[in-house]
């Protein structure tokens, strides 16, 4: 057993912030070697009770805060060399930037490279689980798969459908693209702490007949996730309203197809009416909110208060690229800043316990992972970050005159970076 003493933060099973000042965080390893927490809480109360069972030295990281590892529920570790391209939206983007690039993809060797420079990058900003996309190429998926099960991460990815509307080097056939689809489910999900994700790029590069084949895998493999984009910006929705004529809207799309259920994650969902939050609520599916790149794209903005109201779930994510950060803490006050427009929707302040939790254990309950990561509970797989709350001098004497909880936690994400970041340890 290994004991960790310093401030700690975790969450309750309603998402209420549990924070002990002098904490003490013991984890040990499961049959399979994966290191869980055993026990988590004050120092003062636990040290009698384990101190005497540890098999090395405490860990004391004195005026550093202990956190879970971050949960990014969207992002494209293709897009990783196209972040701050510049555009005029969504689908000019789409063709002058990404599309380009992923059509490198099918050079096995360059893959590999990006997919290592990307979990680099990942875990140097604290996040210990994705969601993402890999590219139309199945190389795409195994290049990133290979290197996060030598990490010992927990990832889920999928390699991207698109059979149509897409131009040569990453259109892929309908056929061939659901066969290559089942032998990667076979080949990677559930090794080690893999998943396996179908990706649908979103339905106007689908034609029906290959998202009927996802919905067909999806039927036939139950706990691998799905993964699209919906209903990000308006000229993307009236595309799909063209080539989906029969459809009530753009996520009726996929759940004609059996892709609205559980452990679906659906990117983006700002263009929603009532009935589709109702669809998400009944179906089990979740969104994946992406506040940097729904500013950065001009595409809209996520309505909080409207999840909130139809009961639906959802959680934080980059998404890079057209994301323009991989901190958490840049995509947290993102997600501040949108929950307080109140000019074309319901203006919601959300509250610093809130948009933490919505990063890490919220969106860890939203993959349908609650109690696996995300959190620091018994149990719970120990990915965890080290914060140092001094990291900047600004950062330094503003967390030192927090006067509560709420104080400190925001002024981490308004001023954090992935300097705030002293070191991530994976499970």
């Amino acid at each position: 057993m290994h004991l960790y003493r310093s401030a700690l933060l975790r969450f309750a099973d309603d998402g209420t912030a549990l924070y002990e000042e002098d904490g003490l965080l013991a984890t040990a390893p499961d049959d399979r070697g994966v290191q869980r927490v055993h026990a988590a809480g004050a120092w003062r109360a636990l040290a009698p009770l384990y101190l005497s069972q540890a098999s090395q030295p405490v860990t004391h990281w004195p005026g550093r805060i202990i956190a879970p590892g971050f949960v990014d529920m969207h992002v494209h570790y293709p897009q990783l060399d196209v972040i701050g391209s510049p555009a005029d939206g969504l689908l000019p983007w789409l063709e002058n930037y990404t599309f380009p690039h992923e059509s490198r993809f099918a050079d096995a060797g360059y893959a590999a490279g990006v997919a290592g420079f990307f979990l680099d990058e990942l875990q140097r900003n604290g996040v210990t689980t994705a969601l993402t996309f890999a590219t139309s190429h199945p190389g795409s998926v195994d290049a990133l798969m290979a290197q996060a099960h030598a990490r010992r991460l927990r990832l889920i990815a999928g390699k991207v459908l698109q059979d149509c509307h897409s131009p040569d080097g990453v259109r892929d056939a309908t056929e061939q693209s659901l066969i290559d689809t089942e032998a990667l489910i076979q080949r990677w999900h559930g090794k080690g702490r893999l998943g396996y994700a179908i990706t649908p790029r979103f339905a106007p590069t689908s034609t029906p007949q290959q998202l009927s084949g996802a919905g067909a895998l999806a039927a036939r493999y139950p706990d691998v996730w799905v993964q699209s984009h919906v209903a990000e910006n308006q000229q993307e929705i009236r595309w799909a309203r063209e080539l989906f004529p029969g459809a009530r809207s753009y996520l009726d799309v996929y759940a004609r197809v059996g892709l609205l259920r559980e452990r679906a994650v659906y990117a983006h969902c700002i263009h929603f009416d009532d009935e589709d939050r109702a669809a998400m609520r009944e179906s089990g599916a979740v969104a994946a909110v992406c506040p940097t790149s729904n500013l950065f794209l001009g595409s809209g903005q996520f309505d909080f208060a409207g999840a909130d109201r139809m009961g639906f779930g959802y959680g934080l994510a980059s998404d890079v690229g057209g994301g323009t950060s991989f901190s958490p803490f840049h995509t947290m006050l993102a997600a501040y800043y949108v929950g307080r427009e109140g000019q074309t929707k319901t203006g919601l302040s959300l509250a610093p316990q809130r948009l933490w939790w919505l990063h890490t254990a919220g969106a860890a309950r939203a993959l349908g992972l609650d109690g696996v990561v995300g959190n620091l509970q018994p149990g719970c797989e120990a990915d965890f970050v080290v914060l140092n709350p001094a990291a900047t001098p600004l950062l330094a004497r503003r967390t030192a005159g927090a006067a509560h909880l709420d104080e400190l936690l925001f002024a981490m994400i308004v001023l954090g970076d992935d300097r705030l970041i002293e070191r991530t340890v994976i499970a």
